[in-house]
C-alpha cells in the first residue's frame, strides 16, 4: 500500500519533532504549524515535496518532507523521510537566544539554575572591580 497523504500532527510525531502527537496536535491548533506561511489544523493532509514549517519560539524550523510515514520510526531512519531546511540565520537567532539567556531572567522566576549561576559568575569574573570608585 502506497501513502498519497498523511495527516500532519502523525507525520510530525512519526518523524520525531514533536514527542507525542497530541503536542504536535496542539502545537497546528495553536498555529504553530505551517506550509507557505499559512497555518495548519492537525487533520490537514501533506504529501511528498511539501516544506514544513514548525514554529519553536524563537526560531521557525522548516522541514521538507522526502517520504510519508503514519507510524514511529527509529532516529536512524528520519532522513529517509524528512531533510531539514531551515535557514541558517533561524540558527543565528538560536543561538544569540542562548546567549543571552541568563541576561533575560523575568522578575520573579525564582533563583537562577546552576548553569545560570555558572554563567553569572563567568560574567563577572571578566571585571575587575578595583577599577570603579565606589566610594564618593
Amino acid at each position: 500500500m502506497i501513502m498519497n497523504e498523511v495527516r500532519v500532527d502523525k507525520w510530525l510525531w512519526a518523524v520525531r519533532i514533536f514527542k507525542t502527537r497530541s503536542i504536535a496536535s496542539d502545537a497546528c491548533k495553536k498555529g504553530r504549524v505551517m506550509i507557505g506561511g499559512v497555518s495548519l489544523k492537525p487533520s490537514r493532509n501533506i504529501r511528498v515535496g511539501d516544506v514544513v514549517q514548525v514554529k519553536k519560539s524563537p526560531v521557525v524550523f522548516s522541514f521538507k518532507v522526502l517520504d510519508l510515514a503514519e507510524k514511529r520510526m527509529g532516529a536512524k531512519l528520519v532522513p529517509d523521510f524528512m531533510e531539514n531546511v531551515t535557514s541558517a540565520d533561524q540558527y543565528e537567532l538560536l543561538e544569540l537566544n542562548k546567549l543571552s539567556g541568563f541576561v533575560d531572567r523575568q522578575r520573579g522566576a525564582g533563583r537562577p539554575t546552576k548553569k545560570e549561576r555558572r554563567d553569572l559568575d563567568q560574567f563577572t569574573d571578566t571585571f575587575d572591580f578595583d577599577e570603579f570608585d565606589f566610594e564618593d
